[in-house]
Formats: C-alpha cells, structure tokens, sequence
C-alpha cells in the first residue's frame, strides 16, 4: 500500500544556528577562564595567610563545573534545529489509509474529572479520519465504575455529536471546547453548508443534548478506592441497537472499548507502562491498527486533520521505513497571560525538541504522538519464527501471536460482531500474570524500568535505529490542562525528575548505553534530559556557601577591580542573553526571563532535589517507585490566583520550608553585606557575594510577598515562616562559627 503513496507527503525546514553556534563558543572560552582562576588558586603558597578556606573555595568550583557541563549538553539541542510542514491533502483516498488505534489513559476519578475524561474520548471518536478505521480504546487504570458509566453516555451522546460535526465542518471537536468558545471564535470554521438556519437550529438541540449528557456523567457517584485490586473489565461500547433512531447511523461511528486491566496488590502493575503495555495486547486481537495515537486523559483534540498530519510521514517514502512515531506538542489551553508556573513547557516544545527534530528526532513525550506499533515487538516478531521460541517473549496467547503478522487485519469489524470468546482472550491479555515470565516491559512494549516510561522507551527505540520527528503548527493538535498552582507543578517535577535520574544513573545511561545508533549530539540532549535535575546541587550550594561567608567577611568571587571579575560578568550576562532571545524568538513576553528563572530555582531546590534523592534510593532498593496523577481538578480559587499572577503557597511544607529556610538566609546575609559596605567599605572586596542573595531574593520576591505581605489564602503560613527562619538560624549559624577554615 505504502508504495503507491507520493514521495513529498511533508517538508523539512531548516533555521539558522549561527548565532546559537557562537554564543556556545563565547560561553565555553568564558568558562575557560572561570576554571583558570578558580584552579589557580589551589596552587597558591600563600592561602593560609590570606585567610582563604579551602573547602567552600572548592564546593563553589565543583558546582561551577557541574552547571556549566549540564548548560554544555544542553547546547546540542540547539546545534541543528528544524522545523517541518505537511501537505494532508497529498494523502491516498480514505479507503487506503491505515488504521489507527487511539490510547487514552485514566487512573483516578476524583483527580481526573469523568466528564473531562469523556471529552476526551468524544474529541478522538470525532477526528477527520475514515471512522471504520479508527478505534478508541479508554485505559481506566482506577477500575471505576463511574468511569465505566461514562463511557456509555459518551456513546449515547457520539450518536448525535460525531454527524453534526462532520455535517457543519466542526473544527473544535470537544464538546465542551466547541459549547464554551465564544459564538464569534476564529477557530471554529464550520466549512460549507447550505442553510445557516439550519445550522443554528441542529446547534441548539445538540447543546442541550450535550447538557443532558453532562448532568448524567455527573450524577454518577462511587466512593472511588486506589483500583489497586480488581479483575479485568473489558467492554466494546456499543449502546441498545434497539434504542436507535433514524439519524443517528451507528455505522458511522468508531469503534469505543473501555479496558480495565487486573491489579492486585501482590502483582507489581508498573503504572503508565504496564497500563500501556494491556491496550497493546487487547487491541493486538480487537483491531491491531500499525499505527497508535496516544492521549492522556486530559489532551483532547484540537486539530481534527491531526491523525492525517501524522500519515504524512507516516507514508512518506523518504521516512516511514525508519520511522518510529511522530510527536505533537503538548499545548494547554488554560494557560494565563502570566505564566507563573512556567506551564506552557515554552522551552521544552519550542527550543529543545525542535532542536532533537534535527538529529534523530525528539523524545517520546508521553502523550499526542503516533506510534508505529511494530517498532513496540522489537526483531522477535519475524515471519517464519518459531511460535514457542515468539511465546517466551510475547506471552502464551495463540491470537495475540497471530497477530504478530496481520497488522492489517481487523478481528472486529463493529462492536456487535464481538464474540464471547474474543473478549475473555482480551480479558486474559488484560490479566495481572500474563507478562509474567516474558519479555514484556524488558524488550517488548514500553519499558518498566523507570516512572519516566515513554522517555525510557524512545530512546530505546532510537539506540535500535528508530527514528521520530516533531511537528508543531500554529493551530495546537492536542489541547490539555496546564497546572495552575505550586503543589501540582512541584508534584509533577519531583515525579519527572525521579524517573529521568533514575535512567541516568542505570545501565541506560545515555553516554554509556549500547549497542547505539545515536550521533553524539543525541547523546548529549538525553544527557541533559537524564542529569538535568542535578542543577539542585549548584543551587543549593550558591544559595547557601557565599552567603555564609559573606556573614563571615571571607571573600569567594574576585574583587570588582580584578581583571577575572569581568568573566563572572559575562557569564551571567550571557545565560541571560540566550534566554531572552530564545524567548523572543519564541514569541513569548519578556517578563517570562524572570519567571522562567524563579520555577527554575524553586525547583532546583525543592521538586528537583526531592526527585534526585528519590531516584538513588529506588536504585539502592531503600523504597519503592510511586506514581501520582497529575490533579486536572480546577479549583476557582486556585484558578483566579493563577489568573491573577499571584503565586499558590498552599503546598506541603516539604516544599515550602526550604523555599522559607534560603530566603530567610539570603535576607539576612544581604542586609549584613551592606552593613559591611557601609561600615567597612569592603564592597569592591564582596560585591559578587552581595550580589548574589540580592539577584536570589529580587528574582523570588513573591516568595518574601507570601511570607510577610499577603493575607489570602495562598499566603505561606506564619507558622511555616517562623520554623523554617528558626531552622535556618540554628542550621547555617552554627556552620558558620565552625566552619573549617582550610
């Protein structure tokens, strides 16, 4: 089939690097110097008469050293950036494209809302793609029966969704997107019809249909338990063929199938991963579409050509053999014109996977990107194999191995054609026990060896020979919810930073893995993407050692008359100037420099430090991995603070005593600094020392404005300010007096 496709389905751009290229070589010369002051002093004879401790001398010069090698491999990303169109309407007829099986993945109804989860599914259930070649199947990983329920009247209400859209041209195919869009919104292009009237009159009486539908999701109720202990539910959604009407053609509908696979306590389920791993199995024997669209819970469809973006490549000639999966940004449609919390992920999806796009290809992101299912079976499911040799690395099931070899075929044509028997196989595909003693999670499907599942996997899969590519357009394919307060934003990085560590410092290190079909480039963005975390280590140590010893009067930076001072300088200077102008570049609001480099410090410090420790103690079997969903709860209190710019503090206090404890300690350090200027006049001696808790605390001001000035609810508690200033005083005050001088 893919031989008949055209050659030029996409096009690939490339942009210019000249001036990414020489502020990288401006930096490193810079740095150069740095380490030359810094090395030189170890070589003194005189360090003892000067007063000068060799140890805090020495943790400044390690952490030095470690942030600039973390920004070094950074920099690949922006070594060879690209950017690609497509051209969907070089595609073959309908009848001659692939079928594609959608993933979509719930685990808990009360931090993921039902209806939000059922908009979802409708939103894929209605894409621009022939629909007896589309299969939704909904993960619900929770076992709910909320959910369970949800999903009927999701398909209740498709009957009558999915024709109003493709009769009027809908382009906004969420339901509760398209209802809460203002009535003048460019975005909604109806296409060409006949009669407005018409239109205005069907939009009516699916509105209320649609109101109907949402007091029914929302008046299910259950007293929802962790899911940690149930059998395997399979059902193909498919209503009372008794109850349909004359309009509503059933034909025309996707097929829908909810799969909750079993869990019991005793069986490790490995999360996402293992949830991920149970839809490639029962959809293996349902529908074993080559190609699967993945979506968390939350990401709806925004764009509804995004499926026949991804058969541009896909299809493409030029790519496909090699090609793994296409990626799409994730984009949130709830981000406020002050990004605090730095959600839109700007640098992420707009500077770094761009810039992966030119090597082999961005990481696998968890959620929006196209997959090609064989690219999951690894080089055991050849023609010819031997089927016993196949079971010990896909499992015992006769169908599933079938299926190995028929990526084409469909064993459902339509959700009434679904046998009894074809259901207890899922249901046995779906069981706890069924990976156990194969290769599943090792070699086969998504890999269980980190929280970080779908990092761990595409690079796998690129280390094979697999490549990726990323397209991003101005009309967001995928739409989801941002976070919108502290504790979400620091919850989520603790888990990220745990999972991307925890491959970091295992046997898939990316600079040692092997056998790698990787550049060194590529090696080096995944690098950065394992070891970024570790950025908690320098800050902790600039957020505390100068500020000690500035207290002490004991200076650690040059003075502002010696020749080596302009370096730190230009150092800083020119971290600042890449950010601005990728900002810029980027399309972004200048005020995002000084909020992306405050969620920078936050959470070096607190997300970043916590995920890091817990990766080491997973690796050294001190405690075992955790995943909590991200909350997609909107609170309106929450919200309106969001809105308003100003920062949510209510969080544990595991995050928020240290965030209290340094800014307790800088204010305090800075206020003797100018003490000492004014009374010794040792400022010329301690600048850079003064400086450095003066840039900390006028960066992380709503900190100090959460301490002392605010009285709303998202203040931080004076209870928390008080421990965490007496912690900071009975901690650093002592190091201070004992600190040994050499």
């Amino acid at each position: 089939m893919e031989g008949s496709q055209p050659l030029h389905i996409c096009h690939v751009h490339k942009a210019s690097v000249i001036i990414h290229r020489s502020h990288t070589f401006l930096h490193v010369l810079a740095v150069g110097f740095l380490v030359y002051y810094r090395a030189s002093f170890f070589f003194q004879n005189d360090i003892k008469n000067k007063g000068l401790p060799t140890l805090p001398w020495l943790l400044l010069f390690v952490s030095e050293l470690l942030l600039f090698f973390i920004w070094l491999l950074g920099q690949a990303f922006r070594w060879r950036p690209v950017s690609r169109t497509v051209f969907p309407e070089r595609l073959p007829e309908d009848d001659k494209l692939p079928s594609i099986d959608v993933f979509i993945f719930t685990a808990d109804p009360d931090r993921e809302p039902t209806l939000q989860v059922m908009n979802t599914v409708l939103s894929a259930m209605a894409m621009d793609y022939p629909p007896d070649k589309l299969h939704v199947y909904l993960s619900d990983d929770g076992g709910s029966l909320v959910t369970l329920n949800g999903m009927r009247e999701a398909w209740k209400f498709a009957k009558w969704w999915i024709p109003f859209c493709r009769k009027f041209g809908i382009q906004k195919r969420c339901p509760e997107a398209y209802f809460s869009a203002p009535a003048n919104d460019d975005d909604d292009d109806h296409g060409d019809f006949g009669s407005f009237n018409e239109f205005l009159s069907e939009r009516e009486k699916l509105k209320e249909k649609y109101q109907a539908f949402e007091k029914n999701v929302k008046s299910f109720k259950e007293t929802f338990e962790d899911g940690k202990d149930h059998p395997s539910v399979i059902e193909v959604i498919q209503g009372n063929p008794n109850e349909l009407k004359e309009q509503e053609d059933q034909s025309i509908l996707p097929r829908l199938v909810y799969v909750s696979r079993e869990k019991r306590p005793s069986h490790p389920h490995h999360f996402k991963a293992g949830a991920t791993n149970t839809l490639l199995r029962v959809s293996g024997v349902m529908s074993n579409s080559p190609y699967i669209l993945a979506l968390d819970c939350d990401m709806y469809c925004n764009d509804p050509t995004s499926a026949r973006q991804a058969m541009c490549f896909h299809l493409d000639l030029n790519i496909s053999s090699s090609l793994a999966f296409v990626q799409f940004p994730q984009r949130f449609h709830n981000i406020a014109r002050k990004d605090i919390y730095e959600s839109g992920l700007r640098s992420t999806y707009s500077i770094m996977w761009q810039g992966l796009d030119g090597l082999d290809g961005p990481v696998l992101s968890g959620t929006g990107f196209v997959l090609k299912r064989t690219s999951l079976y690894g080089s055991f499911a050849q023609e010819g194999a031997d089927p016993m040799e196949l079971k010990k690395y896909f499992g015992p099931s006769n169908e599933f191995i079938k299926s190995l070899f028929q990526h084409t075929k469909s064993y459902v044509v339509n959700g009434k054609d679904s046998s009894n028997e074809l259901l207890q196989e899922a249901k046995f595909l779906a069981s706890c026990t069924y990976g156990d003693q194969t290769k599943w999670g090792e070699e086969v499907g998504f890999l269980y060896y980190s929280v970080a599942e779908d990092y761990l996997t595409g690079f796998t899969l690129q280390c094979k020979g697999w490549t990726s590519v990323y397209l991003s357009s101005a009309k967001p394919q995928f739409l989801g919810s941002g976070v919108t307060n502290l504790n979400d934003l620091l919850t989520q990085g603790t888990r990220w930073s745990s999972g991307l560590v925890e491959v970091g410092i295992s046997k898939f290190c990316p600079f040692f893995y092997g056998p790698s079909k990787m550049s060194f480039l590529e090696k080096m963005c995944y690098g950065y993407l394992s070891f970024f975390p570790l950025y908690c280590l320098p800050l902790w140590c600039f957020a505390t050692i100068p500020q000690l010893y500035l207290l002490k009067g004991i200076p650690l930076y040059p003075e502002v008359s010696n020749s080596f001072f302009i370096i730190f300088v230009l150092i800083l200077i020119s971290s600042l100037a890449q950010q601005s102008y990728e900002i810029l570049i980027t399309g972004g609001p200048f005020r995002s420099l000084i909020y992306e480099q405050r969620i920078w410090m936050i959470k070096a410090i607190t997300s970043h430090l916590y995920g890091t420790l817990d990766a080491f103690m997973e690796r050294i079997g001190m405690r075992a991995a955790s995943f909590v969903p991200t909350n997609k709860v909107e609170n309106d209190e929450r919200v309106k603070l969001y809105e308003k710019g100003a920062y949510d503090f209510r969080t544990s206090k595991m995050f928020l005593a240290p965030l209290v404890a340094l800014v307790t300690l800088n204010t305090g350090s800075l206020l003797v600094g100018i003490g000492r200027a004014i009374l010794v006049g040792d400022l010329d001696k301690m600048f850079v020392q003064v400086f450095i808790p003066f840039y900390i605390l006028a960066i992380n001001y709503p900190i100090i404005e959460g301490m002392v000035i605010r009285k709303d609810k998202g203040r931080i508690p004076t209870s928390i300010t008080i421990l965490s200033a007496m912690l900071s005083t009975i901690i650093f005050l002592p190091v201070v007096s004992r600190y040994p001088m050499y």
